[in-house]
């Protein structure tokens, strides 16, 4: 039963057609009303489904939406069929397979509507109808908050969508409505989804928050435009476009975004411009497969809140980046698989903690002047098929400027590489490139470094102030022309033959003069020229000992029984080996790689200098020098500089011998993401690539050793065997104090002896127990100790300057 009276207003001029009056339900009211006449409603609840099928004003009695009441027991509350007027009502319904307020019909106006229901759809639009919807709320935890369908269009303004246990806008079957200053928020399902061909959504002002699924859904060949509209504070992707979608954002701001915040797939197309991405915990765009688009014209992708690129472009996709801004961020741009593109434009990838553009897998990314600052790596293409081009691009503050590997073959012109930590161009694994009028500036490695087996090519390059030389060339492979550096003050003669090259040395340090091409005549002698200042001395090759000379100074080591043994058993197979092939027989192949175990202190370094010397002695090394490196000079704080650094750490030791102490280290437990293992793999294969030209001894405490050599496949099979150096007994570190002295023309006085003896046998042997180390430390604290006891005497006699005692030692700690 109705609560209260329908008053009905008739604003004719005839009489016999007055209907002005009161009705007792609203149903009579709708039913005596004709066009134009304006049914107040009294407060009340109206448990009625009301049909509007005439051009009336329905409005509640008060002016307040919450006064009057729809609440019918089932069914539709209130059904629109004609271009009325509805206001101030609160509809309510109940029946899941129905919407609380269905407009079928004409260009209706409804006003500052509270719809509260559990129903199919709060409010749905349907066929031939464009209503005009402004201020209304609608709160439908059991379905969709406003669905508009069947070719149905509409302006909606300033609405608001506070709960939705579907999505909350839902624009199917060729619907089209405008939507202006909306919200929606608090939806179980997408915010806005818009399917179908023929669908469509223009947005102006709008927000989309607190969204259990996306924040946006276009599919199936629909299409959207947003203007001035954010999307935020969603569970899923901020906006997803698949099958043919069509998206069109301007001036707007997608952030808060803990997956991607644009994913696009299926052959869609987003425009964006003016708008920001922020704050997101995956991809900012990520764009996949063929025919798929992503043209961004001025926009921002920052503060990403994940470990994923910014960008991330696969399977045949494509992006433009038009004086965009991508910076804070893991990685800026990703390309990946043959066909996928990314041009970019006058934009700025900075802040970057790993690499700024990689390209991999046959992708092409082109980069025209463009500025990228503070990453880790400027530019990587990675591997065979990857491509592109960078033009005009300045790239300032990074470990590594461009990374070209594994085939990779882009083009690079005009770039300038400033201050970059390692190398400015970096070229290995038979990677090629043509590099054209590029320039580094201020480099902590070397301007240009190219590895073994790349056939890169230089023009018109120069480089300045880098620490370890201007170029770095293997002998054959790169083909440098024109190209200067202000280390070697070198320049390309004016007086030159069509065709001359400029090369460089293999030890790098600059460029040393010009050539004629290897194509054209023979090489000529290269001038010397000094390093320059400002780089690291050379490791010069040392004198070679004989080898019995070399293993006099061994034997000559306190202890160490075992491990002389055991060398002395390696250099008599080398030294036979070498006499059988000189005899015309064949030679056992002796594997020179060796692992040594045991506590710091033992002499692990000492005996890998002499290895080496020994080595260098048979002539089976041609220098015989140590390059002592260890975890911090081999792995890098970003992907790839890992591998750059243990190359060249691998380079400084060609010929002599690669000691890498606490190599464990490069292996631990709880690894992770830990770029360890990618030294690990690096130095096998290079162990494998050279396996004459370098000796590597990994060395380490015994346990952490056994698990190092099980986290490669390879590892076990490069080294020949383990050699245990022993803790130094008692006595032995006696021994190693008595020679100390000897050499420092000082005396162990009566009874010192017995007390060092004691006082090793009581010293703890935890983990950091240095052995001789620990024994050399001792005899310096027993000099200072007697420095300060004979400092004070005023006439001191040799045996006060020279007598250590007892009291001499350290306290036990």
């Amino acid at each position: 039963m109705a609560q209260g009276t329908v008053q009905v207003t008739h604003t004719g001029t005839s009489r016999w057609r007055r209907r002005t009056g009161e009705y007792a339900t609203l149903a009579a009211a709708l039913e005596a009303a004709g066009d134009g006449d304006v049914l107040t409603v009294a407060p009340g609840t109206y448990r009625e489904n009301l049909v509007v099928q005439r051009a009336v004003v329905l409005r509640g009695g008060d002016g307040s939406a919450g006064s009057v009441r729809i609440a019918p027991a089932d069914g539709v509350p209130l059904t629109v069929r004609a271009s009325a007027t509805v206001q101030d009502l609160r509809l309510e319904g109940q029946d899941s397979a129905a919407p609380a307020l269905l407009i079928e019909d004409g260009t209706p106006e409804l006003l500052d509507l509270r719809i509260s229901t559990r129903s199919a759809a709060g409010l749905e639009v349907r066929g031939a109808a464009r209503p005009t919807v402004r201020r209304c709320t609608v709160d439908n935890p059991a379905g969709v908050g406003i669905a508009v369908l069947d070719g149905a269009g509409g302006v909606f303004e300033e609405c608001e969508v506070v709960r939705a246990g579907q999505s909350g806008v839902s624009v199917r079957g060729g619907g089209h409505p405008r939507l202006e200053r909306c919200r929606v928020h608090h939806a179980s399902g997408s915010g806005i989804t818009v399917t179908g061909e023929g669908s469509g959504l223009e947005g102006i002002g709008c927000e989309v928050y607190e969204i259990k699924g996306a924040g946006l859904q276009i599919a199936s060949r629909a299409s959207a435009h947003l203007t001035d509209s954010s999307v935020h504070r969603t569970s899923a992707d901020g906006i997803t476009l698949d099958t043919d979608a069509v998206l069109t954002l301007s001036d707007c701001d997608i952030h808060d975004i803990p997956e991607n915040a644009v994913d696009l797939r299926s052959r869609s197309v987003l425009t964006l411009t003016r708008s920001t991405v922020r704050r997101f915990g995956r991809n900012g765009l990520s764009v996949w497969d063929p025919g798929t688009r992503v043209d961004a014209n001025q926009c921002e992708i920052h503060d990403s809140t994940g470990d994923y690129p910014a960008v991330w472009v696969s399977d045949g996709a494509s992006v433009v980046l038009d004086s965009c801004r991508v910076h804070d961020v893991p990685d800026a741009l990703f390309v990946l698989d043959r066909g996928s593109r990314a041009d970019v434009v006058d934009s700025d990838l900075s802040q970057v903690r790993n690499t700024a553009v990689s390209v991999s897998d046959g992708a092409t990314a082109q980069l025209d002047d463009c500025r990228i600052r503070e990453a880790s790596t400027g530019a990587w293409f990675r591997d065979h098929g990857s491509g592109g081009s960078l033009g005009g691009c300045t790239i300032d503050g990074v470990q590594t400027g461009v990374i070209v590997t594994k085939g990779a073959d882009p083009t690079i012109e005009r770039v300038t590489v400033s201050s970059p930590a390692e190398a400015g161009f970096y070229v290995s694994a038979e990677g090629r490139g043509t590099f054209h009028g590029c320039r580094v500036t201020g480099s902590g490695g070397y301007g240009f470094h190219v590895m073994d087996g790349c056939r890169t090519t230089l023009r018109k390059c120069r480089t300045e102030r880098c620490a370890r030389g201007g170029y770095e060339f293997p002998e054959v492979g790169p083909v440098s022309e024109d190209c200067t550096s202000d280390e070697s003050q070198a320049r390309t003669p004016a007086a030159a033959e069509p065709g001359t090259l400029l090369t460089a040395t293999q030890s790098g340090g600059g460029l040393l003069g010009t050539v004629p091409s290897p194509r054209l005549a023979a090489p000529a002698a290269a001038p010397a020229v000094p390093a320059p200042a400002s780089g690291p001395a050379q490791v010069a090759a040392p004198a070679t000992r004989p080898s019995q000379d070399v293993l006099a100074e061994l034997d000559a080591l306190v202890g160490l029984e075992s491990v002389k043994h055991e060398v002395r058993m390696l250099t008599n197979i080398i030294e036979v080996g070498r006499r059988r092939q000189e005899a015309g027989l064949k030679a056992v192949s002796a594997r020179r790689h060796l692992v040594f175990t045991g506590s710091p202190g033992t002499g692990k370094t000492t005996v890998a200098r002499l290895y080496g010397e020994v080595l260098a002695s048979l002539g089976v090394l041609e220098r015989g020098h140590l390059v002592e490196v260890s975890r911090v000079d081999l792995v890098g704080e970003h992907i790839g500089s890992t591998a750059i650094r243990t190359q060249e750490a691998f380079d400084r030791a060609r010929g002599g011998v690669l000691f890498v102490d606490e190599a464990y280290a490069l292996a631990p437990d709880d690894s992770g993401r830990d770029f360890g293992r990618e030294a690990i793999d690096t130095l096998v294969k290079l162990m494998e690539d050279h396996r004459d030209a370098v000796v590597v001894i990994v060395a380490g405490y015994t346990a952490e050793m056994e698990r190092f050599l099980t986290v490669n496949p390879g590892v076990a099979s490069r080294f020949s065997r383990t050699i245990t150096f022993s803790d130094y007994l008692p006595e032995e570190l006696l021994r190693i104090v008595q020679q100390q002295s000897e050499e420092h023309e000082y005396r162990l006085a009566q009874g010192t002896d017995e007390a060092l003896l004691k006082y090793f046998g009581a010293l703890p042997k935890g983990p950091t127990f240095g052995n001789g180390r620990t024994a050399r430390q001792t005899f310096e604290s027993m000099v200072e100790r007697h420095a300060g006891r004979v400092s004070v005497l005023a006439d001191p006699n040799t045996d006060d300057l020279t007598l250590l005692y007892p009291e001499d030692l350290p306290e036990l700690p």
